[in-house]
């Protein structure tokens, strides 16, 4: 379990940077989601060849058919409640939705730890937003709706993949079933969203980082990182996403953080540690 983690984090890491690198482009938000999914769920089912055939089963393709709408129901609450809140609903909820489908579904039930820890965890993401003094719409309500539909479908597609690796299929097939399918589904929206932004250099660029970097990079280190570390620690673990879009926010874009979004970004990432160190660390620690 020592890399799992590790490769959750990184993918995690990525995840964090798309918010910002979207922001090259003043594409509508849909078609950016659109072209992502399309570029990297097609890199990964090429780089899983022939192994996509032998990975295709109902849940996946399934699954799939989740990958594409959790897309659609993320994009669709931000722009109803922002960016802010929106996101921390959505990833926020998943670790929980992750936990409970997996006991419920599976017979996996969470640990003490990783319930203390995700609670923490999601306490640490809320500090943030509410540091950031966010604003929402008057769509707020359905917004909210949407973002927790988001963070169930992410949940499901997740306990669904680390299922089909945990009996054996390659975690690369599984990827590419996974995302090859919703890159399908999603052509006609990309079409029908338009395309002309996409000949614009920073289009370009921005759709390309998003496809390789933050879908096709990313879920292929997701996927390895499933092999040995249990899907709820791995939602949990890929809430650094919404602490790397702060840090970058601070960075790269000159935001500010109040001093109870630097608490939450503490309270964040203690709780990761806690959740990414294995037991026998932890006991071995004075």
């Amino acid at each position: 379990m020592r890399n799992g983690p590790l490769a959750v984090v990184g993918a995690s890491v990525l995840w964090g940077t798309a918010g910002t690198a979207g922001l090259l482009v003043s594409a509508d938000s849909v078609a950016l989601a659109a072209a992502r999914l399309v570029v990297g769920g097609t890199v990964l089912a090429i780089f899983a060849g022939v192994g996509v055939k032998k990975a295709i089963r109902p849940g996946l393709l399934l699954a799939a058919v989740a990958v594409a709408a959790y897309q659609l129901c993320f994009f669709a609450a931000v722009g109803r409640t922002g960016v802010a809140i929106g996101t921390v609903v959505a990833i926020g909820s998943g670790p929980v939705f992750t936990g409970l489908l997996s006991w419920v579904l599976h017979g996996r039930r969470p640990s003490g730890r990783w319930t203390v820890a995700t609670t923490a965890a999601i306490c640490g993401c809320a500090a943030l937003i509410v540091g950031g003094g966010a604003q929402a719409g008057g769509e707020v309500v359905s917004g909210v709706l949407l973002a927790l539909l988001g963070g169930l479908l992410y949940a499901f597609y997740a306990v669904t993949a680390a299922r089909a690796i945990g009996q054996g299929a390659e975690s690369n097939a599984v990827m590419g079933v996974l995302f090859g399918g919703a890159a399908v589904i999603m052509a006609p929206v990309l079409v029908v969203s338009g395309v002309g932004w996409i000949g614009e250099p920073r289009g370009l660029v921005a759709v390309l980082y998003l496809g390789l970097g933050t879908t096709a990079l990313s879920y292929f280190l997701y996927g390895r990182g499933l092999r040995t570390t249990p899907v709820a620690t791995a939602a949990t673990l890929a809430l650094a996403e919404p602490a790397v879009a702060a840090l970058l926010g601070l960075v790269v874009l000159g935001e500010r953080l109040a001093p109870v979004s630097i608490a939450g970004l503490v309270l964040l990432a203690l709780s990761l540690l806690a959740v990414a160190v294995p037991e026998r660390e932890l006991e071995s620690l004075p």
